[in-house]
């Protein structure tokens, strides 16, 4: 779903959707199996509950999982389609999904609020 592209992020593509919440969410299974695979450390019990940090345009902002989002889609709230040019959502978009260590500093600097 996403493989690396810089020393801070990786990159992959989803289909960008509108949603009414207030935060952005995508499918929770892929959620879980992303934050197992590129979040966890291998040390201990881990939670894979966490927010992923993704960039879509110049925003940076938590990702949740949620049931009810299909599974390759991101859903996000209406005011980051116009920031990011979506138009004629759903469109399939490259999105960068920030590493662990980036992730950590982004949340600890905004208090998991879109940047």
């Amino acid at each position: 779903m996403f493989e690396r592209f810089s020393g801070g992020y990786y990159v992959g593509r989803l289909y960008v959707e509108p949603s009414d919440g207030e935060t952005a969410a995508m499918c929770h299974e892929q959620h879980e199996r992303v934050n197992r695979e590129l979040y966890a450390t291998g040390e201990g019990v881990e939670r894979t509950d966490l927010p992923l940090v993704m960039k879509l345009g110049e925003r940076h902002f938590p990702v949740r999982g949620d049931e009810e989002v299909p599974a390759d889609t991101l859903a996000v709230p209406e005011s980051y389609l116009d920031d990011a040019r979506v138009r004629n959502p759903p469109t399939l978009k490259e999105v960068l999904l920030a590493k662990a260590d980036r992730a950590r500093q982004l949340l600890t600097l905004t208090s998991g609020a879109a940047v």
